[in-house]
C-alpha cells in the first residue's frame, strides 16, 4: 500500500517467515512447551522498531490469525513504543489505520480482525487528540465521517462507536488529556445518538444492526446527558413490546432489557431521577405485558432482572406512591395502581414455583428490593401535613394509616410467600438433588431470613403469629400428615427474625415455647425439624431471662426447662449432638441463675455424657459449668471436682500411653484440652468487670467468700493436680500445632484478672514459666502472644483505687519478670537472629515485639536487670526489624522502641540508662529510620517512623542533630533520598489511578519527614 511508505519495509521472506511463525503458534499441533516458546518469540518481534511494518503485509495475508496478529501489533506499538515513532508520521499513521479499517471491513475480514483495529484507531486518537493544539480534533466526528465514507455498513460504525466509549473510559490518562477527550465523547454525543435512534427505528429492524446498536448506546449511558438518554428510553420499551399475535422475541427483548437496567443503574438517570419519563412509562409497560412474570425462560429471566433494577431505582417511588391517588399521564389509572402491581408481579418473581438453584434461579435476585422497599417506607414524607384540627384526624394520618394497611398487606403475602420458598423437600426427591445444589438451597435459606427480618420490622408481632397460626393448623393435622418439612420452615423463619425481635416477654414466643408447639414436636427421628428446632433455642436463649424463674425445683416445669428437656433429649444423637451441645451452652450461659436450683439434674447430665462424643462434651460441661457458677462459691467445689478432676486424669493417663499411638494420643490430649477450656469459660461471670465502676460491700464480701472457698483444700489440690498435668503436657506436646492451640486456648481461659477470678483459675506466674520453656522448645507467635497476656495479668489494674497513678508492681511480679524475660529473650533472639528468620516469620516478629512492649510499659526495670549483653542484643534486633517490609511487624519494633526509650527517659529511677542506651544504640535507629524514609520502609509504616524519630529528637536533641547531620550527608543515604524525591511522581500516578488523595497522601508524609527532620536540627 503506498500510503505505508513511512513504516519500515521489510523483504517478502522476512514476512513471510513471520507469518509461519504465528500459523506454528495457532497450530493445535505444537506442543505445549513449543507454542510458549513460539510466542515468547513473537513478542520479541513486536518489540522490534521494524514491527511496524510487519502491519500491512500481515491485514494482507490469507490467514486469520496472521491478519489479527497485524491489527494487534498495531495496537501494541501505538501503545507501547509510541515515545520511539517519529512524531511527524503521527497524521500518516492515522489515515493509514482509517484506511486499512475500511478495507478490511468491506473486504470481509474476520469482526475480531475489525475489532482490533477499532482499538488501535482509538489508541492513536488517545496518543495525538489530547493537547493544544489537537492534532486530531473532533476525531469520534472525523473518524465516522472517514469510515462512512468508504462505505462501513451502520453495524460496523456503531461496532466502532462501542470501542471508543470502551477504550476512552479505561484509558490511563493525565488529568487534563482525560478531561479533554472526555469532552470529545460529549461533542459527538448528539452523532452517537442519532445513528442510535436510525438502527432501532428502521420499520424493518435487521437484527445484527439492533444489537450493535443497542450495545452501542449501552456502552455510551456513562457519557451521555439525561436529554439525550430520555428519547431512546420509549423506543426500548417498544423493542421489547411484542408483536401483536406473537411472542416475545427473546434475543432483542433481552438486549433492551439490559439498557434499560444500564439506564437504571449507571446513567445521569440513575438513583430514582426521571420518575416521569423512566419510571412510569415502564410501569405502564409492565401492567400491559408482564403477566409474562413468574415462569421460567430466557424472557422471564431478563424481565425478572428489569423488575429487580427498576426497584432498586425506585424504592423511594414507590414508597411514596403506593397508596397515591395521582393519576398516571395517559392512563385512566393512579400511581397506586401501577406501583401494587408492580408489587404483586415482584412477589411472583420471589415465590416462582419450585425450588431456588433446582428449578429456578430468578427467586433469589429479588430479596434485595424488599430491604430498600423497608428502609424507603420508613423515609417517606407527605404533603399536606395538616396539623390535627377539634379533634379531626390530620390528612398526614390518614394517609400514614391507609399507607401502613396496604403495607401490611403486601409484606403479609411475602412472609406467606418465603415461608413456601424455604421448605424442603421431601427426603426421596431431595435424595436426587446433588451436593452443589444443596448447598446453594442452604444459602438462599439464609438469605431469605435477612428478607424476613425487614419483614419483622414491618409486621411485628402478626408475623410470629401468623407462624404460630400456622403451625396449630398443620398440628391438628392427622397423623402422618402434618408436614413436618412446612413446621421446620416455619420454626426457620421464625430462628432468622431472632435478632430483631425485641428482648420482652412475648406471648407468641411464649406458646412456641410451651406444651403447643415445643410439646408437639418429634423427639425421636425427624432429624431436620430438631436440628432446626435446637437452632431456634439457641438463637432465643437470651430470651428465657425474660420469663420468672420457678422458686423450686418441684414446681411445675417452665419454658426454660422445657427447652433444657428438649435439648438434652437429643444430646446422645449423633447427627444431633452438635446443635444440641451449642443449644445447651447457650441456654445455662444465658440463664445460669434460673438454673441454679436445678443443679441436680445437671449432676445427673454429667453422670450420663458416656454416650457423648469427646469433641461435644466439652460444650456440654461448659453449661453444666455456667451452672455452677451461680451457685454460692461454698457450694460450687463438689461439683467443679466431680466435672474436673476425671478430665485431668484422663488426660495424664494420655502420656503415658504406649508411643505407637501418637495419633489417638494426640486426639485425646486436645479433646480433653477443650473439655478443661469449656470448664473454664463456663465458670467464669457472665457480667464485665471493666464495666463495674467502684465495688460495693456485697461486692467486696462476695470476693472475700470466693477466696475463702478458693483456699479449701480440695479446691487446692483440685488446681494443683490440673497444673501440674498441664506442665507435663506442655513439655512432651508443645510442639505439636493442634495441641498448642489448644494450649493457648486452655491458658487464655483458665487465667484472668484478680476482678474474673474464678475458683478453677490459675496464677498468672507459673503459667508465664511454661510459656517459656515452651518458647525454648519452638518459638511461635502463640506462645509470645500468650507471654503478652500474662504480663498484664502480673501487673493488672486496680479498678477501686482512689488515687489516679498507677501503683507500682509488686516485688514478687517484678522478680517473675527479671527470672523469666532472660529466657524468653535467649528463646526469642536465638531463632530472630538466624539470617532471613525475621523476614520468614513476620507473625513472631509482631508477637515478639508486641510482647516487648508491654513489659517495657509494666515492668520496664526488668530491662535494666538483665545479664550483660542481653539488652543490647535485643535492641541490634529492634533496629534490624526496623528495615522489614512488613508492615505490622515494623510497627510493632516502633512502638517498642518508643515505649522503651520515652519511659526510660522520664523515669528517675533509672538514672543514667537513658545517656548509655541511647549512646549505645541511638545512631543506628536515626540510621534506620532515615533510610525508612528514603524508601527502605513501606510507605504506609511512615507515620510510625515519624513518631519514633520524634521522640529520640524531644528526649535527645543535641545527639540526634549530630547523627542526623552524619547520616544525612553519607553518599548511601543521600541516594535514599533522591530515590523518595522522585517518588514524588509515583504518588501521583496513585492518585490519577483512582486512588483517591493518594498525591497528597504522599507530600504531607513527605513534608511531615522534612519537618521532624528540620526540627531535629534547630534544637
Amino acid at each position: 500500500m503506498s500510503s505505508a511508505n513511512f513504516l519500515p519495509d521489510l523483504s517478502p521472506p522476512d514476512v513471510q517467515q513471520a507469518a509461519q511463525l504465528i500459523q506454528q503458534a495457532y497450530s493445535s499441533a505444537q506442543a505445549q512447551v513449543d507454542q510458549r516458546r513460539i510466542q515468547q518469540e513473537l513478542v520479541e518481534i513486536q518489540r522490534r522498531p521494524e514491527a511496524w511494518g510487519l502491519i500491512v503485509p500481515f491485514l494482507e495475508h490469507p490467514d486469520t490469525n496472521v491478519q489479527f496478529f497485524g491489527a494487534h501489533t498495531a495496537q501494541v506499538k501505538i501503545m507501547r513504543d509510541w515515545d520511539s515513532f517519529p512524531e511527524e508520521n503521527a497524521e500518516y499513521l492515522r489515515d493509514l489505520l482509517l484506511k486499512l479499517t475500511s478495507h478490511s471491513t468491506l473486504t470481509g475480514k474476520g469482526k475480531v480482525v475489525c475489532r482490533k483495529l477499532f482499538v488501535a484507531i482509538t489508541s492513536l486518537a488517545l496518543r495525538i487528540a489530547p493537547g493544544s493544539p489537537s492534532r486530531w480534533p473532533d476525531w469520534i466526528v472525523s473518524a465516522v465521517n472517514s469510515l462512512s465514507s468508504s462505505g462501513m455498513p451502520p453495524e460496523q460504525l456503531l461496532a466502532f462507536l462501542t470501542i471508543v466509549a470502551e477504550e476512552v473510559e479505561t484509558a490511563d490518562l493525565l488529568g487534563p488529556s482525560k478531561m479533554q477527550m472526555h469532552q470529545s465523547l460529549l461533542d459527538a454525543s448528539p452523532m452517537v445518538v442519532q445513528a442510535v435512534i436510525t438502527s432501532i427505528t428502521r420499520p424493518t429492524l435487521i437484527l445484527p444492526e439492533l444489537q450493535s446498536a443497542l450495545k452501542c448506546f449501552q456502552a455510551w449511558i456513562y457519557t451521555l446527558r439525561a436529554n439525550d438518554i430520555t428519547p431512546i428510553i420509549p423506543l426500548l420499551i417498544t423493542i421489547m413490546t411484542p408483536a401483536p399475535d406473537s411472542g416475545f422475541d427473546e434475543s432483542t427483548f433481552s438486549t433492551a432489557s439490559d439498557v434499560l437496567q444500564e439506564i437504571m443503574t449507571r446513567s445521569s438517570l440513575a438513583g430514582g431521577a426521571g420518575t416521569g419519563t423512566l419510571t412510569e412509562p415502564l410501569l405502564v409497560w409492565l401492567d400491559a405485558y408482564g403477566d409474562r412474570a413468574g415462569s421460567v425462560d430466557g424472557v422471564s429471566h431478563s424481565l425478572c432482572k428489569l423488575l429487580v433494577a427498576l426497584g432498586d431505582h425506585s424504592t423511594m417511588f414507590f414508597a411514596s406512591n403506593i397508596t397515591s391517588l395521582k393519576p398516571v399521564p395517559g392512563t385512566p389509572y393512579s400511581r397506586a395502581y401501577f406501583v401494587q402491581k408492580f408489587l404483586h408481579l415482584l412477589l411472583r418473581y420471589t415465590g416462582l414455583p419450585g425450588y431456588y438453584g433446582v428449578d429456578e434461579e430468578a427467586s433469589e435476585m429479588t430479596l434485595g428490593f424488599w430491604y430498600l422497599f423497608q428502609e424507603s417506607l420508613w423515609s417517606v414524607e407527605y404533603e399536606d401535613q395538616a396539623e390535627d384540627q377539634d379533634g379531626i384526624p390530620s390528612l398526614l394520618d390518614v394517609k400514614e394509616k391507609e399507607q401502613w394497611s396496604v403495607v401490611n398487606a403486601v409484606y403479609v403475602q411475602l412472609v406467606e410467600v418465603l415461608r413456601r420458598k424455604v421448605t424442603w423437600p421431601g427426603q426421596r426427591a431431595l435424595s436426587y438433588w446433588a451436593k452443589d445444589e444443596v448447598d446453594r438451597f442452604q444459602v438462599y435459606r439464609r438469605d431469605v431470613g435477612d428478607t424476613l427480618i425487614n419483614a419483622y420490622y414491618i409486621m411485628r408481632n402478626d408475623m410470629l403469629g401468623y407462624y404460630l397460626e400456622d403451625m396449630q393448623k398443620r398440628f391438628a393435622q392427622p397423623n402422618g400428615s402434618q408436614g413436618w418439612e412446612e413446621i421446620e420452615a416455619t420454626l426457620h423463619c421464625i430462628m432468622s427474625i431472632q435478632e430483631a425481635v425485641p428482648l420482652e416477654d412475648n406471648p407468641f414466643l411464649a406458646r412456641l415455647f410451651g406444651p403447643d408447639v415445643l410439646g408437639r414436636l418429634p423427639t425421636s427421628g425427624q432429624d431436620r425439624i430438631r436440628r432446626t428446632m435446637l437452632g431456634l433455642i439457641a438463637a432465643y436463649s437470651t430470651w428465657f431471662t425474660t420469663q420468672p424463674k420457678a422458686p423450686t425445683p418441684n414446681s411445675t416445669p417452665s419454658l426454660l426447662m422445657n427447652a433444657i428437656s428438649y435439648v438434652v433429649t437429643a444430646l446422645p444423637e449423633p447427627a444431633l449432638c452438635l446443635p444440641a451441645a451449642n443449644a445447651l451452652r447457650d441456654l445455662c450461659d444465658a440463664n445460669r441463675a434460673a438454673l441454679a436450683p436445678h443443679i441436680g439434674a445437671f449432676a445427673e447430665l454429667h453422670a450420663g455424657l458416656s454416650g457423648i462424643p469427646d469433641t461435644e462434651k466439652s460444650k456440654v460441661l461448659q453449661s453444666i459449668a455456667s451452672v455452677i457458677q451461680a451457685l454460692p462459691p461454698e457450694e460450687e467445689i463438689p461439683p467443679i471436682q466431680a466435672i474436673v478432676s476425671p478430665v485431668v486424669e484422663k488426660l495424664a493417663q494420655s502420656l503415658h500411653v504406649s508411643p505407637q499411638l501418637v495419633d489417638e494420643t494426640r486426639i485425646v490430649i486436645i479433646s480433653q484440652l477443650q473439655t478443661l477450656s469449656g470448664v473454664a469459660k463456663g465458670l467464669t461471670r457472665t457480667q464485665d468487670s471493666l464495666l463495674i465502676l467502684d465495688e460495693s460491700p456485697e461486692e467486696r464480701a462476695e470476693a472475700e467468700r470466693l477466696q475463702r472457698a478458693r483456699d479449701d483444700y480440695t479446691m487446692v489440690k483440685v488446681r494443683e493436680d490440673l497444673f501440674n498435668t498441664i506442665r507435663n503436657v506442655t513439655t512432651f506436646w508443645s510442639v505439636d500445632a493442634g495441641v498448642s492451640d489448644a494450649l493457648s486456648d486452655f491458658f487464655r481461659s483458665i487465667t484472668s484478672l484478680p476482678s474474673d477470678i474464678t475458683l478453677l483459675s490459675l496464677p498468672a506466674a507459673p503459667i508465664f514459666e511454661i510459656i517459656c520453656l515452651a518458647c525454648q522448645r519452638q518459638l511461635t507467635a502463640v506462645w509470645l502472644s500468650l507471654a503478652n497476656m500474662l504480663v498484664i495479668q502480673l501487673d493488672p489494674p486496680m479498678l477501686f483505687s482512689a488515687s489516679t497513678l498507677k501503683s507500682a508492681p509488686s516485688p514478687e511480679a517484678l522478680g517473675v519478670i527479671s527470672t523469666l524475660l532472660p529466657i524468653l529473650l535467649e528463646a526469642s533472639l536465638g531463632v530472630l537472629g538466624q539470617p532471613g528468620a525475621m523476614e520468614a516469620n513476620p507473625d513472631i516478629v509482631q508477637a515478639f515485639f508486641g510482647c516487648m512492649d508491654t513489659i517495657a510499659k509494666h515492668f520496664l526495670v526488668g530491662f535494666y536487670r538483665l545479664p550483660p549483653g542481653a539488652l543490647d542484643a535485643l535492641m541490634q534486633c529492634a533496629v534490624t526489624s526496623l528495615s522489614l517490609q512488613e508492615r505490622y511487624s515494623l510497627v510493632a519494633t516502633c512502638t517498642f522502641l518508643e515505649t522503651l526509650i520515652r519511659r526510660t527517659a522520664s523515669s528517675d529511677d533509672l538514672g543514667d540508662a537513658s545517656t548509655i542506651l541511647i549512646q549505645g544504640h541511638g545512631r543506628p535507629i536515626i540510621r534506620a529510620i532515615l533510610c525508612g524514609f528514603a524508601g527502605v520502609a513501606p510507605r504506609s509504616a511512615t507515620q510510625n517512623l515519624i513518631e519514633l524519630l520524634s521522640i529520640v529528637a524531644s528526649k535527645f536533641p543535641a545527639e540526634t542533630r549530630t547523627w542526623m547531620t552524619d547520616i544525612l550527608f553519607a553518599v548511601c543515604i543521600a541516594s535514599y533520598w533522591a530515590v523518595m524525591r522522585s517518588n514524588m511522581g509515583a504518588g501521583r500516578l496513585c492518585a490519577i489511578k483512582g486512588k483517591p488523595g493518594g498525591e497528597a497522601d504522599f507530600r504531607e508524609s513527605y513534608h511531615r519527614v522534612c519537618n521532624v527532620v528540620h526540627t531535629s536540627f534547630l534544637y
